[in-house]
């Protein structure tokens, strides 16, 4: 179940907490993030690359791409026995922001994305089928967690893909890992 929880910028243990689709949608519209629930059916081999999922979902990724106008597609997946897994997460772990408006799909597993807006830390529990935009230059990170599982379809609207900008604030330390967090909701 996908979850929102928003935190006090400096009071990771202070938090209002959200499941309900219609309040995670209301609560993060009004930061220009569009959250969705859209069908992920496709069961993916472990081996499918990144063209197979595309041709999967080619009609989502292409109503998208009309929406948006989406310059960049790729498909970043990431399991377990990943053998640089580590190195990926501690990239996405490091506050950053991006140019480019962003959208993600999740079509296996599941993350947690932070959403560091003014004053407050947006916490969204992603999992398949959950679709999350990051408007530009919105600071943000993404745990996967210590052994992640999951798939997502990313889009952006330049060319180039995914390019952080990082801010070298560790404010990610002092908030929840995904671990933790599920942890916490279970």
């Amino acid at each position: 179940m996908s979850v929102l929880t928003i935190y006090p910028e400096h009071q990771p243990d202070q938090c209002t907490r959200y499941s309900d689709l219609d309040a995670i949608q209301s609560h993060l519209q009004g930061l220009g993030v569009q959250f969705e629930h859209w069908d992920a059916e496709y069961e993916l081999a472990l081996d499918a690359d990144q063209n197979t999922v595309l041709v999967a979902y080619r009609d989502p990724i292409n109503e998208l791409k009309q929406k948006h106008y989406f310059q960049s597609i790729d498909v970043i997946r990431v399991h377990p026995d990943q053998p640089e897994k580590e190195e990926i997460r501690k990239k996405f772990l490091s506050e950053h922001t991006h140019d480019d408006f962003e959208i993600r799909f999740f079509i296996e597993g599941s993350g947690l994305f932070y959403l560091h807006v003014a004053d407050k830390v947006y916490a969204v529990l992603c999992e398949k089928g959950d679709l999350i935009s990051v408007p530009a230059n919105v600071t943000h990170w993404f745990d996967m967690g210590e052994n992640p599982n999951f798939t997502c379809i990313r889009l952006f609207t330049t060319p180039y893909g995914w390019v952080a900008n990082f801010t070298g604030n560790p404010i990610s330390a002092a908030f929840p890992t995904l671990d933790q967090f599920v942890a916490e909701h279970s």
